[in-house]
């Protein structure tokens, strides 16, 4: 069914409310039962909103996710609430009282910026998802506040409002799209769209070359809970500067045009960077805040002999520091009676599920360690710790 309005209605409704938390073993028995008495079609579309708002629960939490409407992209491609509520509160800290939404999708960052107290315009070209938007605009009681418009975004006249955002399409037919002009609309089209606002934001994939970004631009990497979930490029606040920021906090590292840092030996301690400071290119103010070093010029893990607290990155105290080998790590973990053994790896080809299974074929033992799987002064090493305890004081070790 490719129409939300009979889900909208008080039979669909109540179809919604019935099928909530069905299991995938069990929707055939229910979808049999429930066909007794309501249209097939009506109860293949409340079960399969019913799975999609389950999905969804992971990035708009289960209250929410149990009230909004969804389509299969829309899941997919919608913003983290954090992260949106993370945006959307920098836009009002810019004094944003008035967004358009390009390129809405079914909603996710307009509820953001409506919580936020931010006016918004929502807009979409696809019917069914720009349905959904508004859908989801009244069912959260924000519909005062969220004005969903189906229309072309290139057709939108966004001068009333005090800022821009879009979301451009990075999926395809094929996929996901890597190169920014084939985004839909293409990132020239939104850049130029950004510049003619007071202030704009547009979300890019975290893969995006920094030698995309336009010089007029801020551009922010984001991650939550450790995951890099997108890119920002913003105008109208700081042109040329870089910074990672880390949900939850948030904790922001801002790019202060710091060298390389200098290639040591390996220490007693090995950081493990956040994927937004390396997708930012802020290893070296992180390990500007450790006193630390890289174990190799192309390998962002920064190596110190002081356990050191931060945000930035995962501490690992290291206890060996072997040639690359199966069988010299197999021995290793035998000796050291080790049942649970992670994987981590940067610069290496060793698929790690294969390393695991090949270096510890019988997990025995009440014993657990991290290998890393990397290169120290170009040679292929392999360094085995474990995380760090807390630091207990400033400078602690």
């Amino acid at each position: 069914m490719n129409d939300l309005a009979p889900l909208l209605t008080p039979e669909g409704r109540a179809l919604l409310d019935e099928v909530r938390g069905t299991a995938p073993a069990d929707e055939l028995a229910v979808a049999t039962r429930l066909r007794r008495g309501h249209p097939a079609g009506l109860v293949s579309a409340a079960l399969g909103q019913a799975r999609l708002r389950q999905r969804a629960a992971a990035k708009f939490g289960a209250e929410d996710a149990e009230r909004m409407f969804f389509t299969p992209n829309g899941v997919e491609q919608s913003t983290r609430a954090s992260v949106a509520a993370y945006r959307a509160e920098r836009l009002r800290a810019l004094g944003v009282t008035s967004v358009a939404d390009l390129c809405c999708g079914i909603g996710g960052d307009a509820i953001a910026l409506a919580r936020a107290g931010i006016r918004v315009l929502a807009v979409d070209r696809d019917p069914l998802t720009a349905a959904a938007a508004r859908a989801n605009a009244d069912a959260l009681g924000l519909a005062g506040l969220i004005d969903v418009r189906e229309a072309d975004v290139t057709e939108v006249d966004t001068a009333p409002y005090d800022a821009v955002f879009v979301d451009p399409a990075r999926r395809g037919g094929r996929g996901r799209i890597f190169d920014p002009e084939a985004y839909s609309p293409p990132l020239s089209w939104a850049v130029r769209a950004a510049l003619e606002a007071p202030h704009a934001a547009l979300k890019v994939a975290p893969g995006i070359p920094h030698e995309a970004v336009p010089a007029e631009a801020e551009a922010e990497w984001i991650s939550d809970g450790g995951d890099v979930k997108e890119a920002v490029l913003w105008f109208g606040t700081a042109p040329g500067a870089v910074r990672a920021t880390l949900l939850p906090g948030p904790r922001t590292l801002l790019g202060r045009g710091l060298p390389d840092p200098e290639v040591r030996s390996v220490g007693r301690y090995l950081y493990e960077p956040d994927g937004a400071v390396i997708r930012a290119h802020l290893v070296a103010e992180a390990a500007g805040e450790l006193d630390g070093g890289l174990i190799d010029p192309t390998i962002a893990y920064v190596t110190a002999d002081t356990l050191r607290e931060t945000p930035y990155a995962t501490a690992y105290e290291i206890t060996d520091q072997l040639p690359f080998g199966v069988k010299k790590l197999k021995a290793l973990l035998r000796e050291r009676e080790v049942g649970i053994l992670t994987v981590k790896k940067r610069g290496s080809a060793v698929e790690p599920e294969e390393l695991r299974r090949k270096a510890l074929p019988k997990p025995q033992g009440p014993h657990s360690v991290t290998v890393f799987l990397t290169r120290v002064a170009g040679a292929p090493t392999m360094l085995i710790g474990a995380p760090a305890r807390a630091v207990t004081g400033a400078g602690a070790s």
